[in-house]
C-alpha cells in the first residue's frame, strides 16, 4: 500500500487512476526530470538519474493497477486464479502468489494474520479466492514457463 500511495503522489492521482490522464502526466515528469537535460558534473544530474527511473517504474507500476488494465486482463485473471498455488512469499504487506499456469501476482494489503490463514488452510486456493483474490489490489508481475 505504502509503494501505491508513493506512487500516486508522484503522479498527482487522487482517487482511480486514468490512463490518459497519467499518461500525460508521465511524459511532462519525464521531459522535466530526464538525465539529458543536466550536464554531467552538475548535482541535478545524478538526482535526475534517481527521480527518472523512479517515474518510469511508476509509470509501469500505476498502468498494471489501473482498473481499464484490470478490465482488459479479467478473462485471464479469472482462468489463472482457477488454477492450483504453486508458490507463495509475504513481504510486508503484500502476498505473492504463483500458479500452476506460471503466472505470478502481488496482492497488495494483506496482512500477515490472514496469510497465516491462507497458509494453514487445507485448500489453499479455494480460501483465497474467498478470502484474498478478488478483496485485494493486484497486479501481475511475471508469466514464467513451467514444466510439467
Amino acid at each position: 500500500m505504502k509503494r501505491i500511495n508513493e506512487y500516486k503522489k508522484l503522479f498527482n492521482v487522487e482517487k482511480d487512476i486514468d490512463l490518459k490522464e497519467l499518461k500525460s502526466t508521465y511524459r511532462n515528469l519525464v521531459k522535466a526530470w530526464h538525465p539529458d537535460k543536466f550536464q554531467a558534473g552538475d548535482d541535478k544530474a545524478a538526482e535526475a538519474e534517481t527521480k527518472s527511473k523512479q517515474i518510469i517504474d511508476g509509470y509501469h507500476f500505476l498502468v498494471s493497477i489501473a482498473p481499464e488494465t484490470i478490465a482488459t486482463n479479467l478473462d485471464n485473471y479469472n482462468e489463472t486464479i482457477n488454477s492450483p498455488i504453486i508458490d507463495w512469499q509475504h513481504k510486508g504487506q503484500v502476498l505473492e502468489v504463483t500458479f500452476l499456469d506460471g503466472n505470478t501476482y502481488e496482492f497488495f494489503g494483506v496482512n500477515k494474520a490472514l496469510y497465516i490463514k491462507l497458509c494453514q488452510s487445507d485448500k489453499m486456493t479455494r480460501f483465497a479466492k474467498r478470502n484474498i483474490f478478488n478483496t485485494f489490489t493486484y497486479r501481475k508481475i511475471k508469466k514464467s514457463e513451467v514444466e510439467a
